[in-house]
């Protein structure tokens, strides 16, 4: 049965108040699990601590949910056929979403919320390091839900082993609608190849920059060091390619280097110019073009032109996000039409690639496939539709 918008609201607005009544206990609970998860890498363990600032984001992304508009029941088309009957095509929920991640408690939170509003059922299957954080945020689910006589199972985590998941996604045991991975590249390929459900496919990152020849530098330095300003993220930038004839290319390239390496980068250097370089580092393999970092690394390269620049985008990169500095807006126009990425930036950050950012509050992901959408994943994005005919006894 449908839930109104404002039983959804009032559900979420007392969500939000119990997660900041209990931070320190969300807190507490999450050093337990970075205590027990000390062997882990420095950027899962980055995704898996909350702070107080985590706790804050938390709040605001469920309050922001609160003022979208509620997508459920919208009225796409409608019609009246010639024999009387009214067609309507309306926006309806998926119905059961699981979400699959590692690390990351707010996505207890976060991608919820918008799957909730949307009028979906979510389910939660969440990375054993983070287990006493999103089970003490699933107990703050259920309170709200019942508190609003909302039956708590609109909000189910999922505590079950590996066998058990993989049962779950190939015999389809929850009658799943959709499966949203969130996380490496291991996790999604294992989804997309298990699962018997459709699956949004919350792809990797790898990033890129393109400097134009007629490019503000200091520009392009500050989206660069601003692509690095979290390294565990899908939109952290990772590559940065410069047009071979940008006028005083090594001087430039020298106080890109110097801000890079003051933020401890590992810097790698692809054509002769860049090589020569102090403090730069031969790329191994080609193949180093085709890595998401998610580490303290970037890769400068030399392109003779936009046209190879975009090539090589659309050949290594993850398909999430690109930039193109320059001057120039028709050269602009053709990159961010050309590159074959979610989103495409002219002389701005692909730090912005975030569904908070682009007015969505919280996000369920960032999708790089082309079905069923692209870019971040949001509340209007977490539906489908279906038709609604009334008659009056026509028969065909």
């Amino acid at each position: 049965m449908r839930k109104s918008t404002a039983l959804k609201n009032q559900t979420l607005k007392d969500l939000a108040g119990m997660i900041d009544q209990n931070r320190n206990e969300i807190v507490r609970r999450n050093q337990e699990d970075i205590a027990n998860a000390a062997d882990i890498d420095d950027t899962l363990m980055d995704r898996l601590k909350v702070d107080d600032k985590k706790v804050n984001a938390m709040v605001a992304a469920v309050e922001e949910v609160m003022g979208l508009e509620d997508p459920e029941g919208k009225v796409l088309s409608n019609y009246e056929h010639p024999n009387g009957m009214i067609v309507e095509n309306r926006v309806v929920p998926f119905g059961n979403i699981l979400i699959i991640y590692e690390s990351r408690p707010d996505v207890t939170i976060e991608a919820a919320v918008n799957a909730f509003k949307a009028g979906n059922r979510i389910l939660l299957k969440g990375g054993k390091e983070a287990l006493q954080s999103n089970l003490f945020l699933v107990e703050l689910w259920h309170k709200a839900l019942e508190k609003n006589g909302l039956p708590t199972e609109l909000v189910t985590y999922l505590n079950i082993n590996r066998d058990e998941t993989q049962k779950l996604l190939r015999e389809n045991t929850h009658r799943l609608d959709l499966v949203i991975p969130r996380g490496g590249d291991g996790l999604i390929n294992y989804i997309k190849q298990n699962s018997s459900a459709p699956v949004i496919v919350s792809g990797r990152g790898n990033n890129f920059i393109y400097v134009h020849q007629d490019a503000d530098f200091d520009m392009a330095i500050d989206l660069a060091l601003n692509g690095k300003s979290r390294l565990s993220v899908c939109n952290a930038t990772d590559k940065v390619l410069f047009h071979k004839d940008i006028p005083d290319l090594k001087s430039k390239l020298e106080k890109l280097l110097t801000g890079l390496l003051a933020i401890n980068m590992e810097v790698y250097g692809d054509g002769d110019l860049i090589n020569t370089m102090e403090g730069i580092k031969p790329i191994p393999s080609e193949d180093m073009y085709f890595e998401e970092f998610l580490a303290a690394k970037m890769l400068l390269g030399l392109v003779d032109n936009e046209m190879e620049a975009i090539e090589k985008i659309n050949k290594y990169s993850g398909g999430h996000s690109a930039v193109i500095v320059s001057q120039d807006q028709s050269v602009a126009e053709k990159f961010q039409e050309e590159v074959d990425s979610a989103a495409v930036y002219h002389n701005a950050s692909t730090r912005f690639t975030d569904g908070g950012q682009f007015g969505f509050g919280a996000e369920m992901a960032i999708s790089t496939q082309k079905l069923h959408f692209r870019g971040p994943v949001g509340l209007a994005q977490l539906v489908t539709n279906k038709w609604f005919i009334n008659g009056s006894g026509q028969t065909r």
